[in-house]
């Protein structure tokens, strides 16, 4: 399976992993043949990429199916999850979060970081995608820092749960395209006050969770907000989902930029690090994420090009690279692999 840009996707491909809608339902199932008016439609959605089968990559195995269930289920639960936070309704909220606890007990047990990320995003679905993914993300940080299993339920619901406070603020902000005034940061700022001042109104909520609500956006220096929080000051269940949510944030196209390209976005959390992010909290990052997906095409040094195949833990920008095509024909050549940690003198130069 290969992850290949929209623009470079052609008639007959054939779907390697589903894309869902806000609401979690199928809005397109792996396996399905593409055809010129699906790639259109999924162009408009504002798809930029997906996964397609490829014979000679079918040993890369991006999905796995029993959390890709999970996922679709707390997708669908989102909107009542969101919906009794805001009605206080603690019995009706603790049912709604049952399915983001199986999802995480389930990662706990088993789940394979390589294969729990890179969900396709349409416009319609980055809200909760963002949640959730920012859930995953946190939750296998969590256990590289060795949480133990009732704080990594707290800290995967408290990542669920880190924007609820913006659904109090006006959708022309957060969806605003261009510079915000002051003023209108200010109010986008007040989300983790919202969001916080909600939870407390449940008095079954941990206080664990308030906290990744209410300090998501401190930094360990001081420059954060609501408070200005420094150090030891930030609850690290908030520290571990401030740099997820960060990192998934900006791996994601949105109304008013740019997504930053996969090792620009890598590299803004390393360069944080001790300044916005803990010290030790990036190290665990850096051994727990790579750079670059599975099944995704990259540009070599040496001029060729090939697919990440497997990736070499401890080392997010060292993965086993198969090329599949001569780097100045492209025409189809009898594939090879080259592993990048025992080849320090060629690097990726950018996906392709």
């Amino acid at each position: 399976m290969r992850l290949e840009f929209i623009n470079r996707v052609s008639d007959n491909d054939v779907l390697g992993k589903s894309i869902l809608t806000n609401e979690g339902q199928v809005l397109l199932r792996a396996g399905v043949r593409l055809s010129g008016i699906y790639i259109q439609k999924l162009k408009e959605l504002g798809v930029f990429y997906i996964y397609v089968e490829d014979d000679r990559l079918d040993d890369v195995d991006v999905e796995d199916e029993k959390l890709s269930e999970l996922k679709q289920v707390t997708m669908k639960s989102m909107c009542n999850v969101m919906k009794n936070v805001h009605d206080c309704n603690g019995k009706k909220l603790k049912e709604s979060l049952g399915a983001v606890e199986d999802m995480i007990n389930y990662i706990v047990d088993i789940g394979d970081v390589n294969k729990s990320l890179y969900d396709i995003q349409t416009y319609d679905n980055y809200t909760y995608v963002h949640s959730l993914d920012t859930c995953i993300m946190t939750t296998f940080l969590g256990m590289t820092s060795k949480f133990n299993e009732w704080d990594l339920k707290d800290l995967g619901i408290g990542a669920i749960l880190h924007d609820v406070g913006k659904t109090q603020v006006p959708i022309t902000i957060l969806n605003k395209q261009g510079r915000l005034t002051d003023e209108e940061f200010n109010e986008i700022k007040k989300h983790t006050l919202y969001g916080a001042k909600m939870l407390k109104k449940n008095i079954s909520m941990p206080d664990s969770i308030i906290k990744i609500v209410e300090q998501h956006h401190e930094r360990v220096d001081g420059r954060g907000y609501p408070y200005g929080l420094n150090g030891k000051q930030i609850s690290k269940f908030a520290k571990i989902v401030c740099i997820c949510d960060v990192y998934d944030a900006i791996s994601n196209d949105r109304c008013y930029r740019k997504k930053f390209s996969p090792n620009d976005a890598y590299e803004l959390i390393l360069s944080g690090s001790g300044t916005s992010f803990d010290e030790e909290l990036v190290k665990n990052f850096k051994n727990t994420f790579a750079i670059y997906p599975l099944g995704c095409c990259v540009k070599l040094s040496n001029g060729n090009e090939g697919f990440v195949i497997k990736q070499n833990k401890g080392f997010p920008d060292r993965p086993v690279v198969r090329v599949l095509y001569d780097s100045e024909t492209k025409s189809p050549i009898p594939f090879y692999e080259i592993d990048l940690l025992n080849n320090p003198s060629i690097v990726i130069q950018s996906i392709a």
